[in-house]
């Protein structure tokens, strides 16, 4: 850290040894605000970037003993930490800027009308896309194995936008930890071995294998799943830039299949497929939209839908199986007494309710009438792949972090196939888009035992419930 003259510029100027070096910052800023130096005396700058006209000098005067204390608040220390990572090369300046601001206005982060604040929001919005984006574009291709060690080796190219790729290493490490790789790319590379992660400098693209025998999978999977009646090309570059498609083995079948959709929806409404209309784009659309929605014996009843609830893009989304007969009567989704244990037992847990967006895997609620009452019935897997387009377009615009999926029809509905609670519980499942999903058992099942077995399943959920919490608190940290 280095001083000038101060009485025609910028009088500091700190160095970042790496581009996304956080912590360094938060260090070089603490010592900066103890010795009240402002934003504008301050350059901050990358190594090896062009140096600033007005920078250099003096070191930086040692702090007083203690120095004053120097408040953030937990918005910002969030929002801070991924926008450092943006590519701009002015986002350590606005950083140390509003940390100066908020000493004076404690509130100054509730301000969305604030310009510095605004800009905050939306690096740290480009940020989280290009991770989502890179969760979901890495390829690995298989490298010949070694012939000393006789172990294969998988690798693949990526191309970010911002300095996210350590910040990532995390969630391949976790995807991965059975295979040795490396994901090489422009801003530097990751290399696990199986035991250990390490970062490399910066790779070329003919760094990287083209292709293996592996890729034919990848197309066959891409052909399976794509459903002409679904597409709108617009949405689909949207989601799928046209720039990541070079490095993508399924984008070569890409046109071939738009081509075809035509005459492949024909086909599907000729066998008597589902077909949707297009994707609501808001929450009230979709509330519109399933309860006019008849593509199932459930729709076809008369109950009425059950929206969920909740706020847009929370860490946490909470998945449950159908509304029940009260959810049904008051249009709220975990309302009835399964939504009332779930409510004391996400309380002990300390995750709070209302900051989690609730719904359920099917929108109506299934019955059979005996007498005045109305008795539950389980869905169907057919009811619930049907539905399972509503829950899907909720993710889209909720885009939760963490998902909790209560039951077997919550996970079924997510993951678009069966799966034994007792055997995936515990553990997080790493969705394709980069989405976190825990599983476990659905509150009402705990309503329904007694005895030990209650005691059991009980201690069970809540130490699910545990762990979910934990990962929200690393995803905030």
């Amino acid at each position: 850290m280095t001083a000038a003259n101060a009485s025609s510029g910028p009088s500091y100027t700190v160095v970042l040894p790496q581009p996304d070096d956080f912590a360094f910052w938060r260090d070089r800023a603490r010592a900066l605000m103890q010795q009240a130096i402002a934003p504008e005396a301050v350059v901050w700058t990358e190594a090896g970037a062009t140096a600033d006209l007005f920078a250099g000098g003096s070191a930086l005067p040692a702090p007083s003993s203690p120095g004053p204390e120097i408040r953030a608040n937990r918005r910002f220390l969030q929002l801070a930490k991924n926008a450092a990572l943006h590519s701009d090369p002015r986002r350590f300046s606005l950083l140390y800027r509003l940390l100066w601001r908020l000493q004076a206005n404690g509130r100054l982060m509730e301000d969305r009308t604030d310009r510095d604040v605004r800009l905050l929001e939306e690096l740290d919005k480009a940020v989280r896309r290009d991770s989502h984006k890179m969760h979901a574009f890495v390829r690995f291709r298989r490298v010949p194995a070694d012939r000393d060690t006789d172990a294969g080796r998988y690798v693949a190219w990526f191309e970010p936008e911002h300095h996210i790729v350590r910040a990532n290493a995390g969630f391949f490490q976790r995807r991965f930890a059975s295979m040795a790789w490396s994901i090489l790319t422009p801003r530097g590379c990751l290399h696990w071995d199986g035991d250990a992660l390490t970062f490399g400098p910066p790779a070329r693209r003919e760094d990287a294998p083209q292709g293996d025998s592996v890729e034919d999978l990848w197309r066959a999977y891409y052909a399976s799943i794509f459903n002409p009646a679904r597409l709108k090309i617009k949405a689909m570059t949207s989601e799928m830039p046209r720039k990541y498609w070079k490095n993508l083995p399924e984008a070569t079948i890409i046109p071939a299949l738009v081509a075809g959709a035509q005459k492949r929806e024909a086909q599907m409404i000729a066998a008597g497929a589902p077909i949707f209309e297009e994707r609501p784009q808001t929450l009230e659309g979709i509330g519109a939209a399933i309860e006019a929605c008849r593509k199932c014996a459930i729709g076809c009843s008369e109950s009425r839908s059950v929206m969920g609830e909740g706020p847009i893009e929370p860490a946490l989304m909470i998945v449950g199986e159908q509304p029940g007969d009260r959810e049904e009567r008051e249009r709220r989704p975990f309302v009835g007494p399964a939504g009332q244990l779930l409510d004391r037992h996400l309380e002990k847990a300390a995750i709070p309710r209302d900051k989690a967006y609730l719904t359920n895997a099917v929108k109506h609620f299934k019955h059979r009438a005996r007498g005045k009452r109305r008795i539950h019935q389980t869905p169907g897997a057919k009811e619930i792949d049907t539905c399972r387009w509503w829950l899907e377009t909720e993710r889209a615009i909720v885009k939760p972090r963490v998902i909790l999926a209560l039951g077997a029809s919550a996970a079924r509905a997510i993951l678009g196939r069966s799966v034994s609670i007792s055997k995936v519980r515990g553990e997080p499942m790493i969705l394709e888009d980069g989405t976190e999903l825990w599983i476990t058992a659905h509150p009402s099942y705990l309503l329904r035992l007694e005895g030990d077995a209650a005691a059991e399943q009980t201690r069970l959920f809540e130490r699910d419930l545990a762990a979910v919490r934990q990962r929200l608190d690393e995803e905030a940290a």
